[in-house]
């Protein structure tokens, strides 16, 4: 063999092996879905001990994955929780603190929420540099389309439906954001905020709040699309669903599934969102359709091959709500914890959190890590082999998913501020959790202190006699706390963290 045909034939195994490296660095780069459902209880999956709602493709995930038990949300309210899931921020340090609304509810005054701001770092933004094509496809929250907040700014390739809050209350709404265009559904005008007169309201009456395109389905079709579209790179699909935030609306054959089980009466809109015939069935129908929308997405990445190499994460934004026709207590949504959505109590922040990955993440596990969802950051930078920006707050729980127990850092403690409700915060140390309520009508108002281990409810307030928890508190507020933008928001003053359960 002559020299010219050495050297060819060596470039060409050599741009083989180079081929085939390059071909193991992508496998080796996981798919992610994070699927977020909007005011789904701790205790409303099956695999959390839910006994009338229906969720068999979620448990799956569960038995073939892993279920944790205690972990939060970084927020008890919508716009807050997603900023901080995405850009890796606690509430003493997230530029979006509470829900910010701009604009009504008619389609001509759609303002959405206070927008992320311009070089804000998101998950998008860290999935982009790891070489992934992303998209956000649900209920956003966080700024419009023509303001910085629009994901296309914020880290993603794609995105579509919801860009508003306010908007989602329906699902049946006249449109939906497609890449900072107006997509037209074929739904009428329908004001979900609308009552009925109990005395004289028909079938056609409840009819009136149902139209054609049903939102999620509409997401799911996308979702499914992108999915097939990127089977062969690495992706991240980040899938905020808005279910089971109310309204109360879902498709006729899932209510069907469960009238006559609950022995339930009409809802007629006293509580704001969208009368019902069937609210018990209804709220029961949404969170199983969501479920059936999770098993198509399993369907789909086994039926392109991808199931081994894509990891599932299912969490929520916060606890149960208390409105629009919504009966936690029959549902026992928050299974038996104290507070719902609102609340920095266990039931409006402890969320369900389960994660799937075959033949990574062990079957049917059971992880007790307290962990929260400004976790995601560093979570996601270590599986990307990427380091998370030194202003964030989280740690990478990425050793507990992989069953390395032994490397798994711990938080020294977890931190929560919202200015809702008067104001309101909690911190968390080990098994004590610290709880102060009314803090800007009443800035001296005293601790409440729980330990979680003997009381997960949060039924006993031990703080007259654990006064130095109360003080190593009052110290993580002073360090972690920093002024908020918005004068409303900034309701905590460092005056009175300066001594004892008072000042």
């Amino acid at each position: 063999m002559n020299l010219h045909k050495l050297a060819f034939v060596s470039l060409f195994f050599c741009s083989l092996w180079n081929s085939l490296l390059a071909q193991d660095q992508e496998a080796q780069r996981p798919n992610v879905i994070y699927i977020y459902a909007d005011d789904l209880g701790y205790g409303e999956l099956g695999s959390y001990g839910q006994e009338k709602i229906k969720t068999p493709h979620l448990d799956k995930i569960a038995e073939e994955g892993m279920r944790f038990t205690q972990h939060y949300s970084s927020s008890p309210v919508c716009a807050p929780a997603r900023c901080m899931l995405l850009t890796g921020k606690h509430a003493g340090h997230a530029y979006i603190r509470s829900n910010s609304e701009l604009g009504g509810f008619t389609d001509d005054e759609e303002k959405g929420q206070m927008p992320l701001y311009e070089n804000a770092f998101t998950l998008g933004h860290l999935f982009k540099n790891a070489g992934y094509t992303t998209a956000a496809i649900g209920k956003w929250g966080l700024g419009m389309a023509n303001t910085t907040g629009s994901p296309l700014k914020q880290g993603f390739d794609y995105f579509y439906g919801y860009l508003d809050q306010k908007q989602a209350h329906n699902y049946y709404p006249t449109h939906l954001w497609e890449n900072d265009k107006w997509d037209t559904l074929r739904n009428p005008v329908i004001d979900v905020h609308k009552k009925l007169d109990a005395t004289t309201a028909t079938d056609s009456d409840f009819a009136y709040y149902k139209g054609e395109d049903y939102s999620i389905t509409k997401m799911m079709e996308k979702a499914i699309g992108f999915v097939r579209e990127n089977k062969n790179n690495p992706f991240f699909l980040y899938l905020p669903f808005t279910i089971p935030h109310a309204s109360l609306q879902a498709p006729d054959e899932y209510i069907k599934q469960y009238v006559g089980m609950f022995g339930e009466k009409p809802y007629y809109g006293e509580q704001r969102y969208a009368p019902t015939k069937y609210p018990l069935s209804t709220y029961a129908a949404m969170i199983t359709y969501m479920d059936a929308q999770v098993g198509v997405i399993l369907e789909e990445i086994k039926k392109l091959g991808i199931d081994d190499n894509t990891i599932i994460l299912f969490s929520s934004d916060n606890g149960a709500t208390f409105n629009g026709g919504v009966n936690a207590s029959f549902f026992n949504s928050v299974s038996g914890l104290n507070g719902l959505k609102m609340d920095v109590y266990e039931g409006g922040i402890r969320v369900p959190f389960i994660a799937r990955w075959p033949g990574k993440i062990e079957a049917n596990a059971v992880s007790d890590l307290p962990s929260v969802q400004y976790d995601m950051m560093a979570t996601f930078a270590e599986l990307t082999n990427q380091t998370a920006p030194d202003n964030t707050d989280g740690i990478s729980i990425l050793p507990t998913l992989l069953g390395d127990n032994t490397n798994q850092q711990k938080h020294d403690f977890l931190y929560f501020e919202f200015p809702g409700k008067g104001g309101q915060m909690a911190v968390r140390i080990g098994d004590w959790k610290a709880v102060k309520l009314n803090v800007a009508r009443k800035p001296d108002t005293p601790w409440k202190l729980f330990n979680l281990k003997t009381d997960r409810n949060e039924t006993e307030d031990v703080a007259s006699e654990n006064q130095k928890i109360i003080e190593r508190i009052n110290k993580i507020v002073l360090k972690q706390h920093q002024p908020a933008h918005i004068k409303e928001w900034d309701f905590i003053d460092a005056k009175y963290f300066k001594g004892g359960n008072h000042e």
